[in-house]
């Protein structure tokens, strides 16, 4: 027996030899390559098994070279969209001042998305208004109905929706519903053969399967997003997925808030744009006819840019737009956001930003579904504050929204938290709306949350116990990781 012991246990350290040596070879930001080494010396097995599942970056290749085939898919419809989203002719970022131009046209050339005027933005923070505002459009719609969620719970709320959907799909509507294997890992045959019976297209963005050979396979690659869009012209986005606790029905989840926009107008065919890439790649179906893509009306007076980010971009989009957007603000920034472990040029850029005297609010949930993701938050509280930085934790509540507002005069809102797996990891969508109007309405919600909320001081940091000091330091090993 313990011969068997000392051969695994010698096994186990080859084993770590050889993970290590590939960490090395893949040569990452050096955070992350610290910590998963850590991980695979300090918890034997376990640190090997974790790192295979969700360290690889041999589907990241995959991914990317079938991105690059769907290029061709979307490129005409991409152009045509763009040209008919302004009929003047002029240029979105031309309208837009200077600063505002210049995250414009970053965002364009990370992303391949511009921004575009004509739209009509309603911001959506209590969720029965969200899913109010979602049936409103799945009962009117007239030919299809395309939702994306990381989350679809088989509870009454999903059962609700199901029922919609299946409704809408018996009256000749086109039904294309994208959820994500392990978000929606609950969710049983019983659950889906009614939406199947009525022929409601259904498909499981990177199923995992026990014999992922030659198959596309991924613990950690995760579509992250929360998109719906209907008959091409008015679509949502944003971080409230479909189910009972986010309507605050959960125990110990209640109240719970969440921000979602719809949007009508231009804006809504780049989202739908987004779908047409994401089901292409999990149902190979081309979504690039003009019944999918009819010609944009204007409606309104607001301009949005739609920003599709993920493991398949040859850059970190969202931590670049992030940086930029910090670097920009003149008088004020704030920050909501669930999980917070932002990489060390987020952290310096808002350290800039307070230096400059810009006026950050950075405001965090004391409840949520991850304790160690609020601990590794909690580590980075010191040296934010000591900055200037205003730093709230709002225990009132489960506050999941996604929100970034700068100066008043712009936001963003999507389904990114700002952590590594959001911007490197997760397929998100974040919508950059150049609105004072949005911006200040947001701006102002984000200022109730933080009146609500626990102000975090400097004296709080440093009267904490040595135990939760180790806590809090251990979290923040595995930052890069969350």
């Amino acid at each position: 027996m313990v011969r068997v012991f000392w051969l695994v246990l010698a096994a186990n350290y080859l084993l770590a030899l050889l993970s290590i040596a590939t960490v090395l070879r893949r040569r990452r930001e050096p955070p992350a390559m610290v910590a998963w080494i850590f991980a695979i010396l300090a918890l034997p097995g376990l640190g090997l098994l974790a790192y295979w599942l969700l360290g690889s970056g041999r589907l990241r290749r995959k991914v990317s070279r079938r991105r690059r085939r769907l290029a061709n898919l979307v490129t005409g419809v991409h152009r045509w969209a763009e040209s008919h989203s302004l009929p003047d002719g002029h240029a979105v970022h031309a309208e837009l001042p200077e600063d505002e131009a210049r995250i414009e046209r970053l965002g364009r050339r990370l992303a391949d998305m511009p921004a575009t005027g004509g739209n009509e933005v309603r911001i959506l923070q209590e969720a029965d208004a969200t899913y109010a505002a979602l049936e409103e459009a799945l009962r009117t719609a007239r030919h299809h109905i395309h939702l994306e969620y990381y989350i679809w719970q088989p509870d009454e709320t999903g059962r609700h929706f199901r029922a919609l959907v299946i409704e809408r799909a018996r009256a000749g509507i086109e039904c294309r519903l994208l959820l994500d294997a392990v978000g929606c890992r609950r969710l049983r045959r019983s659950f889906l053969q009614p939406l199947l019976d009525a022929g409601v297209r259904v498909r499981f963005f990177m199923p995992l399967h026990l014999f992922p050979l030659g198959r596309r396979w991924s613990v950690h690659l995760r579509d992250h997003r929360k998109i719906a869009v209907i008959d091409g012209r008015v679509a949502f986005l944003g971080s409230q997925n479909i189910g009972d606790e986010y309507r605050g029905r959960l125990r110990g989840l209640s109240p719970w808030y969440d921000t979602h926009m719809r949007i009508a107008g231009p804006g809504a065919l780049f989202l739908q744009q987004v779908f047409a890439e994401d089901w292409y790649l999990v149902a190979r179906e081309r979504l690039d006819s003009e019944a999918y893509f009819p010609q944009p009306q204007p409606v309104g007076g607001s301009v949005v840019q739609v920003l599709p980010t993920g493991p398949d971009q040859g850059v970190d989009v969202l931590a670049q737009i992030l940086f930029v957007v910090v670097s920009s603000a003149r008088s004020s920034i704030r920050i909501a956001t669930p999980y917070f472990a932002p990489d060390p040029a987020v952290r310096m850029a808002l350290a800039h930003a307070r230096y400059r005297g810009v006026q950050v609010r950075l405001i965090l949930p004391t409840r949520g579904d991850s304790r160690l993701a609020l601990w590794a938050a909690r580590s980075f509280y010191g040296e934010l504050l000591e900055t200037g930085v205003e730093v709230y934790e709002y225990d009132a509540g489960v506050l999941h929204s996604k929100l970034v507002t700068v100066d008043d005069r712009w936001c963003m809102l999507g389904s990114a938290n700002m952590d590594v797996r959001s911007f490197r990891l997760n397929f998100e969508v974040t919508a950059l709306i150049y609105d004072q109007g949005v911006a200040a309405e947001l701006g102002g919600s984000i200022d109730q949350f933080c009146k609500d909320a626990r102000r975090i001081t400097l004296r709080d940091v440093h009267r904490a116990s040595a135990l939760r000091e180790l806590g809090e330091g251990a979290a923040r090993l595995f930052a890069p990781l969350l």
